[in-house]
């Protein structure tokens, strides 16, 4: 007969990242800093020389008004990110911002009396639904997200032109307190711009702190590694859509909010220069790394170029080839540093062997 050994087992310590992850953990880290930092220091550099030309610049009104013309640009930028880190794109959040800023528009004639909060949470609603049509495609039927957010595009500016018939609705028919949202300041800095900064701090804490975050770079990397390690991919996916959605629809408020005169064609072609911003802000077109952050300055930078070339007398012609140029040269910059973490990480990993 045969006893159970009840003895207490040694408990095995947590095991700890090994020195290759660490490494890594550190050189992609220091990836972000050095894109962040250099499309920082081109903002610098372009706003140092554009006041050197005209001092007027740098005027508190000129401030205001490039932080405003940041805004909308800004918020599309983070959810647009959010998305491109898991290899996809959205090509749609022009029309979800123009469907959400008619929309807006045609609640406040119709209910005059309706709280801004609940039509915020309206808009917000709408673009939410847009991104899950989006998400839902891509993620259940997998078909490519370029060709249905560039179908989605069209769908929903259809909708929104046949909403319209139209119609324009104008400042006159939206209430007072909601146009002034779009003009009002806090200290100096606009309130708009405060929605754009609650938005992408939120965005950067979740993406940093939370598994579900993390998974979204995961999934950029390399989807089938990802599947294969139990990451819900396609839930994943969709609730990425649905993100950008939902911050397509309230930038779509606030576009209602900054310029008061809504038809159809609200945020026509925005959705280049949103994968612009991104794409300059170092977030790689390939998926799996970059960040919000970087988003965000690259949403200020090409607004703040839109601004300063007029003043240094650069014709408009060159000012879209500026923007192409900083494109191509942030493609150039993110190959060239992801080339060189992989060989850092291959040499780690010799060494370490």
């Amino acid at each position: 007969m045969t006893t159970a050994d009840v003895r207490p087992q040694p408990v095995a310590p947590p095991q700890r990242p090994g020195p290759d992850r660490e490494s890594g953990a550190r050189l992609t880290h220091r990836l972000f800093v050095v894109r962040e930092l250099g499309i920082l220091l081109a903002l610098v550099l372009l706003v140092a020389v554009t006041f050197g030309v005209n001092q007027r610049f740098l005027s508190a009104q000129n401030v205001k008004d490039l932080l405003l013309g940041s805004t909308i640009l800004a918020i599309l930028a983070v959810g647009q990110a959010i998305v491109i880190i898991t290899r996809n794109v959205d090509l749609s959040v022009g029309s979800i911002l123009g469907l959400s800023a008619f929309g807006t528009g045609v609640l406040f004639v119709n209910n005059p009396g309706v709280p801004i909060p609940l039509a915020i949470l309206i808009g917000v609603t709408l673009g939410a639904v847009c991104g899950a049509v989006n998400g839902g495609l891509i993620a259940a039927a997998r078909v490519p997200a370029l060709v249905v957010t560039l179908g989605t595009l069209y769908v929903f500016r259809g909708i929104d032109h046949t909403w319209a018939t139209g119609r324009q609705i104008n400042a006159a028919d939206m209430p007072r307190d909601f146009l002034r949202m779009g003009t009002a300041t806090v200290l100096g800095v606009p309130v708009l711009a405060l929605f754009a900064v609650a938005v992408l701090v939120a965005a950067g804490y979740l993406l940093r702190n939370y598994r579900s975050g993390r998974e979204l770079y995961a999934i950029g990397s390399d989807p089938d590694a990802a599947r294969l390690s139990g990451i819900a991919v396609g839930r994943r996916v969709f609730f990425a859509f649905v993100a950008s959605g939902a911050l397509a629809g309230l930038a779509g408020v606030l576009y209602a909010a900054r310029f008061g005169t809504l038809d159809a064609n609200a945020g026509l072609g925005i959705e280049l220069n949103v994968v612009a911003a991104v794409v300059v802000g170092g977030v790689a077109i390939f998926g799996g790394s970059g960040s919000v952050y970087g988003a965000a300055l690259g949403a200020v930078l090409l607004t703040t170029i839109g601004s300063a070339l007029p003043v240094l007398g650069v014709t408009p012609f060159w000012q879209r080839a500026a923007v192409g140029a900083l494109i191509l040269a942030a493609i150039g910059l993110d190959r060239a540093l992801a080339v060189r973490m992989a060989r850092r990480l291959r040499g780690g990993k010799t060494r370490g062997n």
